[in-house]
C-alpha cells in the first residue's frame, strides 16, 4: 500500500468518539481517531514496510505514527533515526507505542540508559518503558544493572514528571518479577518509596501498587507453571 492509500484508509476508519477518548488521554494535534483494533488489522495486512513507516511518521498524524511503530522494521532502524523520532513524542500514548518499537531494535539498552536520565516527560517515559521491557525480556543481563535502576527509581521517582513516574513504577514492577533476588530488592524499594502519585486526567486509569502487582504476577506465574506441570 502507498502512503496515500494508508492515510485515506485511516481517515475512513477514524471516529469522533475515538478522537474524544484520545484527547482525554493527552493526544493533541492531527488525528483521525482510529481504534487500536483497526490499526492492528491494517498493520497485519501491510506487514513490515520500513519505507512506508518512515513516510507515515513524517505526516505528524497520531494514528499514522502509531501504525508506523507497528510496521517499522526494527532491524532497519538506525540510532540517529530513533533519536529523530524521539524528538517528536508529544503524548504518553505515542511514547508508549514508540518505546515498544525501540525495545525490538539493537539499540534498546543504549536508549534505555540515555533516556532514563532525561528530564523530558516523554523521553523519560520511553527510557523507563525500555528498562521495563529489558527486565521482562529473556536476554541475559546482570542483576547489578537492574539494581542500579532500582536505586535511581527510589531516589528520583517523586521528582520526575508525571508520566515518567508512571513508567518508573512499571520498571520497578518489571524488575521485581525478573528473578527472586531482584524481587526482594524491588519490593523493599517499593515499600520505602510509598505511593507513586500519577495524574491520569479525565480517565479511569489508575497506577498499580508495585508490591501488590509484583506478588500477584509471581503468584499467577506459579499457578500457571503448576498447571503446565500437571498437563
Amino acid at each position: 500500500m502507498t502512503k496515500k492509500e494508508v492515510v485515506g484508509r485511516l481517515k475512513a476508519l477514524g471516529t469522533a468518539q475515538n478522537r474524544k477518548v484520545y484527547g482525554r488521554h493527552g493526544v493533541t494535534g492531527p488525528m483521525f481517531g482510529v481504534s487500536y483494533a483497526d490499526i492492528g488489522k491494517l498493520a497485519k495486512k501491510i506487514k513490515v514496510d520500513q519505507a512506508l513507516a518512515e513516510s507515515l511518521w513524517a505526516t505528524g498524524n497520531h494514528d499514522a505514527r502509531i501504525l508506523a511503530t507497528y510496521i517499522a522494521d526494527p532491524s532497519a532502524m538506525k540510532s540517529g533515526q530513533i533519536d529523530a523520532w524521539a524528538k517528536d513524542l508529544d503524548s504518553y500514548v505515542i511514547a508508549g507505542a514508540f518505546s515498544k518499537l525501540v525495545a525490538r531494535t539493537p539499540f534498546a539498552e543504549k536508549k534505555a540508559e540515555k533516556w532514563s536520565r532525561a528530564r523530558s516527560e516523554w523521553l523519560g517515559q520511553a527510557g523507563w518503558d525500555l528498562v521495563a521491557s529489558l527486565a521482562l525480556g529473556d536476554a541475559p543481563k546482570p542483576n547489578a544493572w537492574f539494581e542500579e535502576k532500582l536505586r535511581v527509581i527510589e531516589s528520583e521517582v517523586h521528582r520526575r514528571p508525571n508520566r515518567t513516574r508512571y513508567s518508573m513504577n512499571t520498571a520497578l514492577i518489571g524488575i521485581g518479577v525478573r528473578n527472586a533476588s531482584l524481587e526482594k530488592k524491588a519490593v523493599a524499594a517499593a515499600k520505602r518509596i510509598g505511593a507513586i502519585e500519577v495524574d491520569h486526567g479525565e480517565t479511569s486509569c489508575t497506577t498499580p501498587d508495585a508490591v501488590a502487582y509484583i506478588r500477584k504476577t509471581l503468584a499467577h506465574r506459579k499457578t500457571r507453571a503448576q498447571k503446565k506441570g500437571r498437563a
